[in-house]
């Protein structure tokens, strides 16, 4: 799932190649991508991008005084092009595109016989389990979840942080990852928080101490920012790879981990799993994978 680092990553790429282009035509493939009816996708058309940013985990493309928000949810993302396909893409099948905006290109490429080229992006989303959102608001608010939001992570100082997590009796994992508490962190970058903290996923926050605090509040600020400033300015194709690459614990189950060199292990669920270090994190102790432990039942 895409997280703060590499939706900030995109808002960035937008600034830097949509702003100052006018949107010439939404091509909807996938009607359940949008959320909202009023206004209508085509009201956007002849409008000038004038900016883009994010909202939690959120992406904003804005519009002069429209917004195109988009959630990209576990498996959806952004694929930005230079010269998109003037046919319409045909609905229906595997195809992953979901929704693609058309904008004006700058040039036809230095040839005055050349047929206009469209820049412009598209929304896709893998997999069988659907979640790719988008609205079309006059005021990001109005788009429930992000209204929902907590603070931003990065804007988190320490005593804020303290006064979130004080008498909270949750796991520290669901609480980091938990939208309404803190925009922005989801599964990956808090497995990276929680390893560089060295706390384990299952510590209960009104019981950390003032150390541990202050390890989570470095680790937090630390982690996003390195996340962040490897992700700005790499191309949008790239940015799911330099993610991959820059994590220690996430989704290195069973290698060894890079601190301690003990084995990275995993907790599974239903749907997803996180990865920690049992070295580092839980003073050598496995935690209990329930569902490894009902197929060995």
């Amino acid at each position: 799932m895409p997280e703060l680092p590499e939706v900030e990553a995109l808002a960035h790429h937008l600034r830097e190649h949509a702003v100052g282009r006018a949107v010439t035509r939404i091509d909807v493939v996938s009607l359940s991508v949008l959320k909202t009816a009023t206004p209508a996708y085509t009201d956007l058309r002849g409008r000038e991008v004038t900016g883009a940013r994010r909202h939690g985990k959120h992406l904003d493309v804005e519009c002069g005084d429209l917004h195109l928000i988009v959630h990209l949810a576990r498996a959806g993302w952004l694929r930005w092009s230079d010269d998109l396909p003037a046919a319409p893409p045909r609905p229906g099948g595997k195809n992953p595109l979901a929704l693609r905006m058309h904008l004006s290109a700058d040039d036809t490429g230095g040839e005055s016989n050349a047929a206009p080229r469209h820049a412009g992006f598209d929304l896709t989303e893998a997999g069988t389990k659907k979640g790719l959102a988008v609205w079309i608001v006059a005021d990001p608010g109005q788009v429930p979840s992000i209204a929902a939001l907590g603070p931003d992570a990065p804007a988190l100082d320490r005593d804020r942080l303290e006064a979130l997590l004080t008498g909270e009796t949750r796991r520290i994992k669901t609480v980091l990852t938990d939208q309404k508490t803190i925009a922005g962190i989801g599964n990956a970058y808090s497995d990276e928080i929680l390893h560089t903290a060295r706390l384990s996923p299952y510590a209960t926050p009104a019981r950390l101490t003032a150390d541990d605090l202050d390890a989570l509040f470095d680790a937090l600020h630390g982690v996003l920012a390195a996340a962040v400033d490897r992700s700005v300015g790499q191309d949008a194709a790239r940015l799911k790879g330099e993610k991959r690459s820059g994590l220690r614990v996430h989704g290195r189950t069973g290698m060894p981990c890079p601190v301690c060199g003990d084995t990275v292990r995993e907790v599974s669920f239903a749907d997803k799993a996180f990865q920690y270090c049992a070295t580092c994190q839980t003073g050598g102790k496995p935690l209990a994978d329930r569902r490894l432990s009902r197929l060995v039942k």
